[in-house]
């Protein structure tokens, strides 16, 4: 069975951490590389970021590519924890990683000519502002040829939002980027925060990371020092890994469900980066997003759980092959 090809597009981020991690512990899934962003933290702490957890992973033919340091239009605002910037050394080690020469545009481009040209197309994991994506489309329409999906963490329906309360942050950060994307013709999977709130990770869950080797620990203490939980909000112990949502429905798809609908974004005014989605017809337009409802939440954290666990031996395998060469 061929392995999915997969370009991870992301602002990294602990959410995003989490969600890199579980794909370089998937052998279902070739990573081809990071194309990192702006959004979380600024582009030089998000490549560093990006840097370390290929680090720490071990994952040396992994690259990773700068991209795009601000939206395509508004004004640049950050995450949450903007204040974090790049991993602090006790959270996430050091490595000798560094950011590849090539543009992340100009990777995307590359990446989507060569896979139209196999007949092989390509899958998106966006999560993070979609901003290098949307230039990619824009300067090189055709980009979409080579992209089988784009499965996305954007968008708040019933939940509303997080970083303002009408807006989720990827599509907040650059609005006018995911109406590019939104727009492109090319399949699209969402996952909105309807659906990642509907998971939420305990403290024990996060102390099971730290079976993962010096990677699944690195991931403990990262959510360990930033707190997630919310029970004003959520109603319960716990708090969501939105990013990983993405890669786990690439690799168990039958954990979800969805439907489609017409998904559009609000990209001026006091409510940008507002996404709507129209699951009735009322607008008479056609279905460009299937969004994501319902997840089954043991299954979730059991898969990412178990797959941040083969970390242990993949670190293991690396420093064994380290000495040999060595020798």
């Amino acid at each position: 069975m061929s392995k999915l090809q997969v370009i991870i597009d992301c602002d990294p981020g602990v959410d995003d951490a989490a969600a890199i991690l579980l794909a370089l512990a998937s052998p279902e899934i070739e990573l081809l590389g990071l194309s990192v962003v702006a959004g979380n933290v600024p582009l030089d702490d998000t490549l560093a970021n990006a840097c370390k957890i290929i680090g720490i992973s071990g994952r040396r033919d992994v690259a990773v590519y700068a991209g795009a340091s601000g939206p395509l239009v508004r004004d640049q605002v950050y995450g949450k924890y903007a204040r974090i910037g790049t991993f602090a050394d006790d959270l996430m080690p050091p490595g000798d990683i560094a950011p590849a020469r090539e543009n992340a545009v100009q990777f995307l481009v590359r990446s989507t000519h060569a896979a139209a040209v196999s007949g092989d197309p390509i899958t998106i994991c966006a999560i993070g502002p979609m901003t290098d994506l949307a230039l990619a489309l824009t300067l090189h329409p055709d980009t979409a040829r080579g992209i089988n999906r784009i499965i996305c963490m954007a968008g708040a329906f019933r939940a509303l939002g997080h970083r303002t309360p009408w807006a989720e942050f990827n599509v907040y950060a650059d609005p006018h980027a995911a109406d590019v994307v939104l727009r492109s013709g090319i399949p699209i999977v969402m996952m909105p925060l309807d659906v990642t709130f509907q998971a939420l990770f305990t403290s024990e869950h996060i102390a099971a990371f730290r079976r993962g080797g010096r990677a699944g620990e690195a991931l403990c203490k990262l959510f360990t020092a930033f707190d997630r939980s919310d029970i004003g909000r959520f109603g319960r112990p716990g708090g969501p890994i939105h990013d990983a949502m993405t890669v786990a429905w690439l690799l168990r798809p039958e954990l979800f469900s969805g439907q489609p609908a017409h998904v559009g974004v609000e990209t001026r005014g006091e409510t940008m980066g507002h996404t709507y989605a129209d699951f009735t017809g009322k607008l008479g337009r056609k279905a460009n997003v299937t969004v994501i409802t319902g997840v089954d939440e043991a299954g979730f954290i059991e898969l990412l759980t178990e797959r941040i666990a083969r970390h242990a031996g993949s670190c293991a395998r690396d420093g064994h092959k380290r000495e040999a060469e060595i020798r």
